[in-house]
């Protein structure tokens, strides 16, 4: 039986999710902050740490993520936003149905699923987000998730966020980083959305 903390985590419904070989990436508390919007929606995102809570890097680590899920649905990206909030970056991802599987990776490079083309970007480094199953369309093919591919974000550590592929039921997406920084996974919900917490 599960011991004290796992009862309130479970209680307070909140969904921890375990870097491979680190300890458990824990879930901000939520205050209202706006996100810039990727693109064209004006939505608030909610997700700046309350007075009195520890601080979003003391969770943090380089270790690469990898969440798996089986026998769902696709989920589809509905929207991508980001902004920066003191001492770390923050992109979500606002998903239509629940959170599929998942891996958070360390990559040389960015390159688009499918045609295999590199992405026309620069940094110190790559953190590659892909989503499975998931899509960024609808049942006629139309994207859910517009513009792109690259969405030039100019924050404290992110320069760029990418769409690297919407391909066989997988949806990436990638950070380009000024240097490699330990970052923070976290699931969501009211909308199911997926978090990630980068460190300046």
């Amino acid at each position: 039986m599960p011991g004290p903390p796992l009862r309130l985590a479970l209680a307070a419904g909140l969904t921890v999710v375990t870097a491979c070989g680190t300890a458990p990436q824990t879930v901000l508390p939520e205050t209202a902050q706006p996100e810039t919007t990727l693109p064209e929606t004006t939505q608030p995102e909610l997700g700046s740490p309350s007075p009195g809570s520890p601080a979003p890097d003391a969770a943090m680590s380089t270790a690469e993520v990898e969440v798996e899920r089986g026998g769902t649905e696709p989920a589809v990206v509905k929207a991508v936003r980001y902004a920066s909030h003191g001492t770390f970056d923050r992109l979500v991802v606002e998903l239509d149905g629940g959170v599929p599987g998942y891996t958070v990776r360390w990559v040389d490079e960015l390159v688009h699923d499918g045609s295999g083309r590199p992405a026309d970007v620069s940094g110190g480094a790559f953190l590659q987000l892909t989503l499975f199953p998931a899509r960024a369309h609808d049942e006629q093919g139309r994207l859910t998730w517009k513009g792109g591919p690259v969405y030039p974000a100019k924050l404290g550590n992110v320069s760029d966020v990418v769409r690297t592929g919407d391909f066989e039921a997988q949806v990436g997406v990638a950070l380009v980083l000024g240097r490699k920084a330990p970052f923070k996974v976290t699931e969501m919900g009211s909308p199911n959305r997926l978090v990630i917490d980068v460190a300046h």
